[in-house]
Protein backbone atom coordinates (compact mmCIF):
# COMPACT_ATOMS: atom_id res chain seq x y z
CA UNK A 1 0.00 0.00 0.00
CA UNK A 2 1.46 3.49 -0.68
CA UNK A 3 2.56 2.55 -4.10
CA UNK A 4 1.31 2.67 -7.43
CA UNK A 5 -2.10 4.27 -8.16
CA UNK A 6 -3.95 5.13 -5.26
CA UNK A 7 -7.87 5.40 -4.35
CA UNK A 8 -7.25 9.07 -4.53
CA UNK A 9 -6.23 8.73 -8.04
CA UNK A 10 -9.23 6.40 -9.00
CA UNK A 11 -11.33 9.24 -7.47
CA UNK A 12 -9.48 12.55 -9.13
CA UNK A 13 -9.67 10.34 -12.60
CA UNK A 14 -13.75 9.45 -11.83
CA UNK A 15 -15.67 12.73 -12.56
CA UNK A 16 -19.46 11.25 -11.22
CA UNK A 17 -17.94 8.17 -8.40
CA UNK A 18 -21.62 6.88 -7.38
CA UNK A 19 -22.27 6.24 -11.31
CA UNK A 20 -19.14 5.05 -11.09
CA UNK A 21 -19.61 2.36 -8.44
CA UNK A 22 -23.37 1.46 -9.85
CA UNK A 23 -22.12 0.80 -12.83
CA UNK A 24 -18.34 -0.10 -13.18
CA UNK A 25 -17.29 -2.40 -10.23
CA UNK A 26 -17.91 -5.86 -8.84
CA UNK A 27 -17.12 -6.72 -5.43
CA UNK A 28 -14.85 -8.63 -4.30
CA UNK A 29 -16.83 -10.20 -1.46
CA UNK A 30 -19.20 -10.54 -3.76
CA UNK A 31 -17.50 -12.02 -6.41
CA UNK A 32 -16.40 -14.41 -3.46
CA UNK A 33 -19.55 -15.24 -2.58
CA UNK A 34 -21.61 -16.07 -5.66
CA UNK A 35 -18.37 -18.05 -7.65
CA UNK A 36 -15.08 -18.16 -6.27
CA UNK A 37 -16.27 -19.56 -2.36
CA UNK A 38 -17.81 -22.43 -4.13
CA UNK A 39 -14.30 -24.17 -5.10
CA UNK A 40 -13.92 -24.37 -1.32
CA UNK A 41 -17.73 -24.14 0.18
CA UNK A 42 -20.37 -25.64 -1.60
CA UNK A 43 -23.22 -23.60 -2.18
CA UNK A 44 -25.83 -25.70 -0.94
CA UNK A 45 -24.33 -28.99 1.48
CA UNK A 46 -27.84 -30.33 0.53
CA UNK A 47 -30.49 -27.29 0.33
CA UNK A 48 -30.56 -24.14 1.87
CA UNK A 49 -34.28 -24.42 3.35
CA UNK A 50 -33.49 -27.05 5.28
CA UNK A 51 -29.91 -25.21 6.21
CA UNK A 52 -31.89 -22.74 7.12
CA UNK A 53 -34.08 -24.78 9.34
CA UNK A 54 -31.16 -26.38 11.00
CA UNK A 55 -30.20 -23.14 12.90
CA UNK A 56 -34.38 -22.82 14.08
CA UNK A 57 -34.91 -26.66 14.79
CA UNK A 58 -31.29 -28.72 15.25
CA UNK A 59 -27.94 -27.44 14.93
CA UNK A 60 -25.80 -26.39 12.18
CA UNK A 61 -21.99 -26.02 11.14
CA UNK A 62 -20.69 -23.10 8.85
CA UNK A 63 -16.92 -23.15 7.23
CA UNK A 64 -16.07 -19.62 7.64
CA UNK A 65 -12.41 -20.53 6.63
CA UNK A 66 -12.51 -18.84 3.46
CA UNK A 67 -14.07 -15.76 2.83
CA UNK A 68 -13.04 -13.21 6.01
CA UNK A 69 -9.76 -11.33 5.83
CA UNK A 70 -7.69 -11.12 8.79
CA UNK A 71 -4.95 -8.79 10.27
CA UNK A 72 -2.93 -9.73 13.50
CA UNK A 73 -1.96 -6.76 15.61
CA UNK A 74 1.36 -7.29 18.09
CA UNK A 75 3.24 -5.37 20.30
CA UNK A 76 3.14 -3.00 23.30
CA UNK A 77 0.99 -0.31 21.54
CA UNK A 78 -1.54 -2.66 20.30
CA UNK A 79 -4.31 -2.08 22.44
CA UNK A 80 -3.43 1.79 22.39
CA UNK A 81 -4.04 1.62 18.85
CA UNK A 82 -7.63 -0.40 19.39
CA UNK A 83 -8.67 2.14 21.91
CA UNK A 84 -8.04 5.09 19.87
CA UNK A 85 -9.46 3.51 16.48
CA UNK A 86 -12.82 2.21 17.98
CA UNK A 87 -15.79 3.92 19.10
CA UNK A 88 -16.01 1.54 21.74
CA UNK A 89 -14.39 1.14 25.05
CA UNK A 90 -11.21 -1.16 25.66
CA UNK A 91 -11.15 -0.91 29.51
CA UNK A 92 -10.78 -3.86 30.78
CA UNK A 93 -10.34 -5.77 27.69
CA UNK A 94 -7.46 -8.63 28.37
CA UNK A 95 -6.95 -12.30 27.32
CA UNK A 96 -10.17 -14.82 27.60
CA UNK A 97 -12.01 -12.15 25.69
CA UNK A 98 -13.21 -11.01 22.82
CA UNK A 99 -15.02 -7.83 21.30
CA UNK A 100 -16.99 -6.24 17.96
CA UNK A 101 -14.70 -3.43 16.84
CA UNK A 102 -16.57 -0.46 15.47
CA UNK A 103 -14.72 2.42 13.73
CA UNK A 104 -15.40 5.78 12.33
CA UNK A 105 -14.02 9.02 10.43
CA UNK A 106 -13.12 11.89 12.35
CA UNK A 107 -16.23 13.00 10.84
CA UNK A 108 -18.16 10.54 12.35
CA UNK A 109 -19.00 8.28 9.23
CA UNK A 110 -18.42 4.38 9.96
CA UNK A 111 -15.44 3.33 8.25
CA UNK A 112 -16.86 -0.37 9.27
CA UNK A 113 -16.91 -3.26 11.65
CA UNK A 114 -14.90 -6.28 12.70
CA UNK A 115 -14.52 -8.77 15.85
CA UNK A 116 -11.07 -8.62 17.55
CA UNK A 117 -9.56 -11.90 19.83
CA UNK A 118 -7.45 -10.83 22.06
CA UNK A 119 -5.21 -13.90 21.89
CA UNK A 120 -2.75 -12.95 24.76
CA UNK A 121 -0.68 -9.52 26.14
CA UNK A 122 -0.10 -7.08 23.21
CA UNK A 123 -1.61 -9.95 21.00
CA UNK A 124 -4.86 -8.94 18.91
CA UNK A 125 -6.38 -11.03 15.91
CA UNK A 126 -8.90 -8.76 13.85
CA UNK A 127 -11.78 -10.79 12.02
CA UNK A 128 -13.35 -9.77 8.77
CA UNK A 129 -14.26 -6.15 7.83
CA UNK A 130 -11.92 -5.39 4.81
CA UNK A 131 -12.13 -1.33 5.26
CA UNK A 132 -11.77 -1.63 8.97
CA UNK A 133 -8.15 -3.72 8.63
CA UNK A 134 -7.07 -0.94 6.36
CA UNK A 135 -7.97 1.21 8.76
CA UNK A 136 -6.39 0.04 11.14
CA UNK A 137 -3.22 -0.88 9.35
CA UNK A 138 -3.29 2.81 8.35
CA UNK A 139 -3.52 4.11 11.48
CA UNK A 140 -0.47 1.80 12.55
CA UNK A 141 1.54 2.84 10.15
CA UNK A 142 1.34 6.44 10.01
CA UNK A 143 0.52 6.98 13.87
CA UNK A 144 4.36 6.41 15.19
CA UNK A 145 2.44 2.97 17.23
CA UNK A 146 5.19 0.60 18.45
CA UNK A 147 3.18 -2.71 16.69
CA UNK A 148 3.63 -5.49 13.90
CA UNK A 149 1.22 -6.08 11.25
CA UNK A 150 0.53 -9.47 9.49
CA UNK A 151 -2.50 -9.80 6.97
CA UNK A 152 -4.31 -12.97 5.74
CA UNK A 153 -6.49 -12.49 2.94
CA UNK A 154 -9.40 -14.97 1.83
CA UNK A 155 -8.52 -17.84 0.03
CA UNK A 156 -9.79 -16.78 -3.29
CA UNK A 157 -6.88 -14.00 -2.71
CA UNK A 158 -4.24 -15.17 -1.00
CA UNK A 159 -0.86 -15.88 -2.62
CA UNK A 160 -0.54 -18.65 -0.42
CA UNK A 161 -3.53 -20.44 -1.68
CA UNK A 162 -4.54 -21.66 1.85
CA UNK A 163 -5.41 -19.76 5.60
CA UNK A 164 -3.41 -19.23 8.43
CA UNK A 165 -6.34 -20.38 10.80
CA UNK A 166 -9.42 -22.21 9.81
CA UNK A 167 -12.91 -20.99 11.34
CA UNK A 168 -16.21 -22.79 12.01
CA UNK A 169 -19.18 -21.54 13.31
CA UNK A 170 -21.56 -23.85 15.40
CA UNK A 171 -25.00 -22.98 15.91
CA UNK A 172 -28.86 -23.69 16.70
CA UNK A 173 -30.86 -24.88 19.80
CA UNK A 174 -28.70 -27.93 19.63
CA UNK A 175 -25.45 -25.77 19.53
CA UNK A 176 -23.65 -26.29 22.72
CA UNK A 177 -24.74 -29.82 23.66
CA UNK A 178 -22.80 -30.84 20.06
CA UNK A 179 -19.94 -28.51 21.42
CA UNK A 180 -20.25 -30.43 24.89
CA UNK A 181 -19.95 -33.73 23.23
CA UNK A 182 -16.83 -32.98 20.55
CA UNK A 183 -14.84 -31.08 23.61
CA UNK A 184 -12.50 -33.87 25.14
CA UNK A 185 -12.90 -33.54 29.18
CA UNK A 186 -14.59 -30.81 31.15
CA UNK A 187 -16.54 -29.06 29.03
CA UNK A 188 -15.90 -24.93 30.13
CA UNK A 189 -19.08 -22.43 30.62
CA UNK A 190 -18.13 -19.46 28.29
CA UNK A 191 -19.96 -16.14 28.75
CA UNK A 192 -20.58 -14.00 26.22
CA UNK A 193 -17.99 -12.94 23.51
CA UNK A 194 -15.81 -14.76 26.17
CA UNK A 195 -12.80 -17.35 24.96
CA UNK A 196 -11.85 -20.86 26.16
CA UNK A 197 -8.77 -23.27 24.89
CA UNK A 198 -10.37 -26.87 24.70
CA UNK A 199 -9.66 -29.98 22.70
CA UNK A 200 -11.48 -31.52 19.94
CA UNK A 201 -10.52 -34.51 18.18
CA UNK A 202 -7.02 -34.41 19.84
CA UNK A 203 -6.38 -30.87 18.60
CA UNK A 204 -6.32 -27.54 20.29
CA UNK A 205 -9.16 -25.10 19.23
CA UNK A 206 -10.31 -21.86 20.54
CA UNK A 207 -13.92 -20.91 21.37
CA UNK A 208 -15.12 -18.31 21.00
CA UNK A 209 -19.11 -17.64 22.47
CA UNK A 210 -21.34 -15.75 20.13
CA UNK A 211 -24.28 -16.90 17.87
CA UNK A 212 -24.71 -16.06 14.34
CA UNK A 213 -28.54 -17.34 14.35
CA UNK A 214 -28.97 -16.49 18.04
CA UNK A 215 -28.49 -19.67 19.96
CA UNK A 216 -26.43 -20.77 22.14
CA UNK A 217 -23.40 -20.85 19.30
CA UNK A 218 -19.85 -21.15 19.18
CA UNK A 219 -17.18 -19.76 16.49
CA UNK A 220 -13.85 -22.44 16.51
CA UNK A 221 -10.74 -21.48 15.20
CA UNK A 222 -7.47 -23.01 14.95
CA UNK A 223 -4.44 -23.98 13.00
CA UNK A 224 -5.88 -24.59 9.05
CA UNK A 225 -4.27 -27.89 9.00
CA UNK A 226 -6.00 -29.02 11.65
CA UNK A 227 -9.41 -27.56 9.51
CA UNK A 228 -10.37 -31.87 8.47
CA UNK A 229 -9.54 -33.08 11.39
CA UNK A 230 -11.52 -30.52 13.99
CA UNK A 231 -14.89 -30.85 11.12
CA UNK A 232 -14.86 -34.49 11.52
CA UNK A 233 -14.79 -34.55 15.26
CA UNK A 234 -18.10 -31.92 14.93
CA UNK A 235 -19.78 -33.56 12.67
CA UNK A 236 -20.11 -37.10 14.52
CA UNK A 237 -20.33 -35.51 17.82
CA UNK A 238 -23.49 -33.63 16.20
CA UNK A 239 -24.50 -36.62 14.24
CA UNK A 240 -27.21 -37.74 17.03
CA UNK A 241 -28.72 -34.24 17.41
CA UNK A 242 -29.47 -34.00 13.47
CA UNK A 243 -26.48 -31.22 12.80
CA UNK A 244 -26.33 -29.95 9.14
CA UNK A 245 -23.13 -28.35 7.03
CA UNK A 246 -24.35 -25.11 5.99
CA UNK A 247 -23.26 -23.80 2.48
CA UNK A 248 -22.38 -20.41 1.43
CA UNK A 249 -26.61 -19.76 0.29
CA UNK A 250 -27.81 -20.21 3.90
CA UNK A 251 -24.83 -18.80 5.39
CA UNK A 252 -25.46 -15.50 3.82
CA UNK A 253 -28.88 -15.20 4.35
CA UNK A 254 -28.38 -15.26 8.15
CA UNK A 255 -28.31 -11.73 8.73
CA UNK A 256 -32.25 -11.84 7.74
CA UNK A 257 -32.82 -12.96 11.15
CA UNK A 258 -30.62 -11.51 12.93
CA UNK A 259 -30.23 -7.96 12.08
CA UNK A 260 -27.07 -7.47 11.15
CA UNK A 261 -26.05 -5.09 8.18
CA UNK A 262 -22.80 -6.08 6.77
CA UNK A 263 -20.11 -3.73 4.95
CA UNK A 264 -21.96 -0.99 4.92
CA UNK A 265 -20.14 1.57 2.71
CA UNK A 266 -17.17 2.91 4.22
CA UNK A 267 -17.27 6.97 4.48
CA UNK A 268 -13.66 7.65 3.29
CA UNK A 269 -14.48 8.97 -0.18
CA UNK A 270 -14.70 12.40 0.76
CA UNK A 271 -12.78 15.23 3.25
CA UNK A 272 -9.39 16.51 3.33
CA UNK A 273 -8.61 15.06 6.56
CA UNK A 274 -8.50 11.69 4.68
CA UNK A 275 -6.90 12.22 1.65
CA UNK A 276 -3.50 10.46 2.69
CA UNK A 277 -5.87 7.51 3.92
CA UNK A 278 -7.02 7.39 0.31
CA UNK A 279 -3.61 8.38 -1.38
CA UNK A 280 -2.14 5.19 0.74
CA UNK A 281 -5.01 2.87 -0.36
CA UNK A 282 -4.44 1.52 -3.78
CA UNK A 283 -6.61 1.57 -6.99
CA UNK A 284 -7.36 -1.65 -6.72
CA UNK A 285 -8.46 -2.40 -3.35
CA UNK A 286 -11.59 -2.68 -1.42
CA UNK A 287 -12.56 0.60 -1.44
CA UNK A 288 -11.86 0.95 -4.93
CA UNK A 289 -14.38 -1.70 -5.98
CA UNK A 290 -17.28 -0.80 -4.05
CA UNK A 291 -20.62 -1.95 -5.40
CA UNK A 292 -23.50 0.54 -5.04
CA UNK A 293 -26.79 -0.90 -5.77
CA UNK A 294 -30.56 -0.57 -5.76
CA UNK A 295 -32.79 2.24 -6.22
CA UNK A 296 -31.01 5.21 -4.53
CA UNK A 297 -28.99 6.87 -6.48
CA UNK A 298 -27.88 10.41 -5.45
CA UNK A 299 -25.05 12.76 -6.90
CA UNK A 300 -23.57 13.03 -3.50
CA UNK A 301 -21.22 9.24 -2.41
CA UNK A 302 -22.05 11.41 1.35
CA UNK A 303 -25.29 10.53 0.77
CA UNK A 304 -24.47 6.68 1.53
CA UNK A 305 -22.75 7.05 4.52
CA UNK A 306 -23.88 5.84 7.41
CA UNK A 307 -23.14 6.74 11.79
CA UNK A 308 -23.62 4.30 14.62
CA UNK A 309 -27.09 4.70 15.16
CA UNK A 310 -28.34 4.30 11.46
CA UNK A 311 -26.33 0.23 12.59
CA UNK A 312 -27.68 0.00 15.73
CA UNK A 313 -24.02 0.41 16.83
CA UNK A 314 -25.02 3.24 19.37
CA UNK A 315 -25.36 0.41 21.91
CA UNK A 316 -21.66 0.12 21.78
CA UNK A 317 -20.63 3.87 21.45
CA UNK A 318 -18.44 4.91 25.08
CA UNK A 319 -17.64 8.32 25.44
CA UNK A 320 -14.87 7.32 27.95
CA UNK A 321 -11.79 7.68 25.73
CA UNK A 322 -10.15 9.66 23.49
CA UNK A 323 -10.58 7.60 20.16
CA UNK A 324 -11.12 9.12 16.02
CA UNK A 325 -14.18 10.33 15.58
CA UNK A 326 -15.25 11.43 19.48
CA UNK A 327 -15.99 15.06 18.90
CA UNK A 328 -17.97 14.60 15.74
CA UNK A 329 -19.83 11.67 17.15
CA UNK A 330 -20.63 14.23 20.23
CA UNK A 331 -22.44 16.48 18.29
CA UNK A 332 -24.32 14.31 16.63
CA UNK A 333 -25.55 12.69 19.50
CA UNK A 334 -28.54 14.48 20.02
CA UNK A 335 -29.46 15.06 16.90
CA UNK A 336 -32.37 12.64 15.11
CA UNK A 337 -31.06 9.78 14.27
CA UNK A 338 -32.29 6.41 11.93
CA UNK A 339 -32.99 3.54 13.26
CA UNK A 340 -31.75 0.33 12.60
CA UNK A 341 -35.47 -1.90 11.80
CA UNK A 342 -37.05 -5.07 9.65
CA UNK A 343 -38.91 -4.71 6.77
CA UNK A 344 -41.35 -7.57 6.36
CA UNK A 345 -42.46 -7.30 2.54
CA UNK A 346 -46.09 -7.88 1.84
CA UNK A 347 -46.34 -11.20 0.39
CA UNK A 348 -49.13 -10.27 -2.38
CA UNK A 349 -46.27 -7.77 -3.83
CA UNK A 350 -43.78 -10.74 -3.98
CA UNK A 351 -45.98 -12.83 -5.93
CA UNK A 352 -46.41 -10.09 -7.95
CA UNK A 353 -42.82 -9.69 -8.64
CA UNK A 354 -41.97 -13.48 -8.57
CA UNK A 355 -45.37 -13.38 -11.81
CA UNK A 356 -43.86 -10.83 -13.34
CA UNK A 357 -40.90 -13.13 -14.65
CA UNK A 358 -43.50 -15.31 -16.71
CA UNK A 359 -45.08 -14.21 -19.94
CA UNK A 360 -44.43 -11.09 -21.95
CA UNK A 361 -43.32 -9.08 -19.57
CA UNK A 362 -43.20 -6.06 -17.81
CA UNK A 363 -40.43 -7.91 -15.82
CA UNK A 364 -39.32 -6.68 -12.55
CA UNK A 365 -36.00 -6.67 -11.13
CA UNK A 366 -36.14 -10.77 -10.62
CA UNK A 367 -36.19 -12.06 -6.84
CA UNK A 368 -33.42 -14.19 -6.14
CA UNK A 369 -33.86 -16.79 -3.28
CA UNK A 370 -32.29 -16.80 -0.82
CA UNK A 371 -30.65 -13.85 -0.86
CA UNK A 372 -31.52 -10.97 -3.23
CA UNK A 373 -29.52 -8.01 -2.70
CA UNK A 374 -27.51 -7.87 -5.77
CA UNK A 375 -25.07 -4.71 -4.57
CA UNK A 376 -22.28 -4.60 -1.98
CA UNK A 377 -23.55 -2.53 -0.30
CA UNK A 378 -27.56 -1.99 -1.67
CA UNK A 379 -29.52 1.08 -0.73
CA UNK A 380 -33.46 0.54 -2.05
CA UNK A 381 -35.94 3.82 -1.31
CA UNK A 382 -38.17 3.44 1.15
CA UNK A 383 -41.00 5.82 1.55
CA UNK A 384 -43.96 6.51 3.76
CA UNK A 385 -47.50 5.75 2.40
CA UNK A 386 -47.78 9.33 1.27
CA UNK A 387 -44.52 9.28 -0.50
CA UNK A 388 -42.15 11.21 1.54
CA UNK A 389 -38.62 9.94 1.85
CA UNK A 390 -38.57 7.28 5.21
CA UNK A 391 -35.03 6.01 4.91
CA UNK A 392 -33.16 3.32 2.97
CA UNK A 393 -33.23 -0.80 2.75
CA UNK A 394 -30.06 -2.67 2.10
CA UNK A 395 -29.89 -6.33 2.63
CA UNK A 396 -32.71 -8.48 1.47
CA UNK A 397 -34.00 -12.04 1.37
CA UNK A 398 -35.84 -14.64 1.96
CA UNK A 399 -36.56 -16.75 5.57
CA UNK A 400 -37.66 -20.48 5.26
CA UNK A 401 -38.27 -20.14 9.06
CA UNK A 402 -40.19 -17.15 8.79
CA UNK A 403 -42.17 -17.78 5.48
CA UNK A 404 -41.47 -14.14 4.34
CA UNK A 405 -39.11 -12.11 1.81
CA UNK A 406 -37.35 -9.96 4.91
CA UNK A 407 -34.65 -6.59 4.69
CA UNK A 408 -32.35 -4.37 7.12
CA UNK A 409 -33.47 -0.83 6.81
CA UNK A 410 -32.36 2.12 8.17
CA UNK A 411 -35.53 4.65 9.27
CA UNK A 412 -35.99 7.92 10.42
CA UNK A 413 -37.13 7.74 14.03
CA UNK A 414 -40.40 8.40 13.28
CA UNK A 415 -41.10 5.69 10.58
CA UNK A 416 -39.25 3.16 13.01
CA UNK A 417 -42.07 2.39 15.35
CA UNK A 418 -42.65 -1.76 14.28
CA UNK A 419 -46.23 -1.99 12.45
CA UNK A 420 -46.02 1.14 10.39
CA UNK A 421 -46.61 0.80 6.74
CA UNK A 422 -43.66 1.60 4.48
CA UNK A 423 -43.39 1.62 0.71
CA UNK A 424 -39.94 -0.08 -0.75
CA UNK A 425 -39.17 0.90 -4.04
CA UNK A 426 -37.75 -2.23 -6.15
CA UNK A 427 -35.26 -2.26 -8.95
CA UNK A 428 -32.81 0.69 -10.36
CA UNK A 429 -33.92 3.46 -12.29
CA UNK A 430 -33.58 3.46 -16.59
CA UNK A 431 -34.01 -0.19 -16.85
CA UNK A 432 -31.09 -1.00 -14.59
CA UNK A 433 -27.30 -0.68 -13.98
CA UNK A 434 -24.52 -2.24 -16.30
CA UNK A 435 -23.46 -4.26 -13.54
CA UNK A 436 -23.16 -7.23 -15.49
CA UNK A 437 -25.39 -10.16 -12.88
CA UNK A 438 -28.13 -7.08 -13.17
CA UNK A 439 -30.87 -7.83 -16.13
CA UNK A 440 -32.95 -5.37 -17.65
CA UNK A 441 -35.91 -4.64 -15.39
CA UNK A 442 -38.50 -2.19 -14.61
CA UNK A 443 -39.23 -0.60 -11.05
CA UNK A 444 -41.99 -1.39 -9.11
CA UNK A 445 -43.30 -0.85 -5.54
CA UNK A 446 -43.23 -3.13 -2.58
CA UNK A 447 -45.24 -2.30 0.68
CA UNK A 448 -43.21 -3.77 3.67
CA UNK A 449 -44.67 -3.54 7.18
CA UNK A 450 -41.74 -2.51 9.82
CA UNK A 451 -40.82 -4.65 12.42
CA UNK A 452 -38.08 -4.97 15.25
CA UNK A 453 -34.28 -6.24 14.26
CA UNK A 454 -33.13 -8.81 14.72
CA UNK A 455 -36.59 -10.18 13.29
CA UNK A 456 -36.42 -13.74 15.19
CA UNK A 457 -37.92 -13.58 18.29
CA UNK A 458 -35.34 -15.92 19.63
CA UNK A 459 -33.00 -14.02 18.75
CA UNK A 460 -33.78 -10.99 20.46
CA UNK A 461 -34.38 -12.90 23.53
CA UNK A 462 -31.13 -14.44 23.45
CA UNK A 463 -29.47 -10.86 22.28
CA UNK A 464 -31.00 -9.30 25.35
CA UNK A 465 -30.45 -11.89 28.15
CA UNK A 466 -26.94 -12.50 26.97
CA UNK A 467 -26.07 -8.55 26.85
CA UNK A 468 -27.60 -7.80 30.26
CA UNK A 469 -25.55 -10.56 32.08
CA UNK A 470 -22.31 -9.76 30.57
CA UNK A 471 -22.72 -6.51 29.43
CA UNK A 472 -21.58 -5.35 26.19
CA UNK A 473 -19.00 -6.68 24.16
Amino acid sequence: MGEGRSLQDLIDATPNLVDYFHNDTIAPHYRARTSLTSAFVPPEFSNWRDEQRAWRESVILFDQSHHMPELFLKGPDALRLLTRVGINTFAGFGPGRAKQLVACTPRGHVVGDCIVYCLGADSFELVSGMAVLNWVHYQAETGGYDVTIERDAPTPYNPAGRRVFYRFQLDGPHAGKTFGDAVEGPVPDIPFFRTARVRIGGAEVLALRHGMAGHQGVELSGPYEELDTVRSAILAAGEKYGIVQGGTQSYFSTIFESGWIAYPLAGIYTGEELRHFRQWLPATGWEANAQLGGSFVSADIEDYYVTPWDLGYDRLLKFDHDFIGRPALESLASRPHRRKVTLVWNEEDVLRILASQFGTGPRFKSLDFPVSFYGFPQFDEVRDEAGGMAGLSSHCGYSNNEGAVLSLAMLNERHATPGTQVVLVWGEPDGGSRKPHVERHHQTTVRATVAPAPYARHVREVKRATMTAAGSP
